[in-house]
C-alpha cells in the first residue's frame, strides 16, 4: 500500500507465531497449528506470484498512483483495482492487504477458525475469540499506549494502517496513523492510503466519500489529534511491544 507502514502489533495469547519473507513481503502470521501457519505461506507466496506475472506484462499496474483499469480476467488483479478505485488510489495501495488476505484465505481453506496476519500494519484475520490490535503511531503520544479490541469475526476482516511519519512508504498526508475497519481487507488497504493522503485536523472531507456499507470504521491520529468514524472496535490502554511489529528489520 502507497504510505503503509508498520503502525501496527498485535497482542495475542501463547500460539504459533511465525515471521515470513517473501521479496518484498514481511509478516507475521498468528496460527494454532503448523498445518494453518503453512497455508498461509502458501498463499501469500500465490498470490505474489500472481502479481508479479501480470505487473511483469503491465508495469504501468504497478507504478500509477489513480485508479486504473488491468486488462486481465485474473481475480487477484481485479479486485485490487476495484479497491483500489472506490478510494480513488493506485491498484498497489492494496497489495499488503491483498498479500494477507490470501493467506488468511488459504488458512480457513485449511480449516482454520483463527488467524491473523500482519503484513508490515496491514492486517487480515479470522477469529472465534477477540484479538487486541495495537497502535504504533511514531511519536505521537498515544503511539504504544492504546489497543483496539477486535471482537471475533468468522470470515476475513481487515485491520490497515497508513501513516505520513513513520517509514520510508510515499504519502501525501500528515497524519500519524490512520486505521481503516473493513470486511475487505484489500478495500481496508485502499482506503487508509486514501484518508491519510487528505485528512487533516480541521479538515476531514474525505471521511465523506467513504461508503459506510463497505467500511466498518476510521481511526485517525494527527499528534494529538484523534479522529474517528463510523463503528471502531473498544479502544483500550495498553502496552505494544514494537518487537512485534511486522517489519523488514525484524524478520
Amino acid at each position: 500500500m502507497r504510505g503503509r507502514v508498520p503502525a501496527q502489533g498485535v497482542v495475542f495469547a501463547v500460539m504459533i507465531r511465525e515471521p515470513f519473507r517473501f521479496r518484498e513481503t514481511f509478516a507475521a502470521i498468528l496460527a494454532e497449528t503448523p498445518a494453518h501457519a503453512a497455508a498461509a505461506k502458501e498463499g501469500m507466496i500465490a498470490a505474489r506470484q500472481v502479481l508479479e506475472g501480470y505487473i511483469a506484462r503491465d508495469p504501468f499496474f504497478a507504478s500509477t498512483f489513480s485508479p486504473y483499469t488491468p486488462d486481465t480476467d485474473e481475480p487477484l488483479i481485479l479486485h485490487m483495482a476495484a479497491a483500489a478505485s472506490a478510494a480513488g488510489v493506485g491498484p498497489m495501495a492494496t497489495v499488503a492487504g491483498a498479500i494477507a488476505a490470501a493467506g488468511i484465505d488459504a488458512m480457513i481453506g485449511a480449516g482454520a477458525r483463527f488467524g491473523v496476519i500482519d503484513n508490515g500494519g496491514d492486517i487480515a484475520l479470522v477469529s472465534d475469540r477477540d484479538v487486541r490490535v495495537g497502535v504504533h503511531a511514531g511519536t505521537a503520544p498515544l503511539s504504544d499506549k492504546i489497543a483496539f479490541v477486535v471482537p471475533p469475526r468468522n470470515k476475513p476482516f481487515g485491520i490497515c494502517t497508513s501513516s505520513a511519519t513513520v517509514g520510508p512508504s510515499i504519502s501525501f498526508g500528515i497524519a500519524d496513523a490512520v486505521t481503516i475497519f473493513a470486511y475487505d481487507p484489500l478495500l481496508a488497504d485502499a482506503w487508509a492510503t486514501a484518508v491519510c493522503n487528505q485528512i487533516r485536523p480541521d479538515d476531514k472531507s474525505v471521511l465523506d466519500q467513504i461508503d459506510p456499507d463497505t467500511v466498518q470504521g476510521v481511526f485517525a491520529i494527527m499528534g494529538e489529534t484523534v479522529i474517528k468514524w463510523g463503528v471502531v472496535p473498544p479502544v483500550v490502554p495498553a502496552r505494544v511491544d514494537e518487537q512485534l511489529i511486522s517489519a523488514g528489520d525484524r524478520l
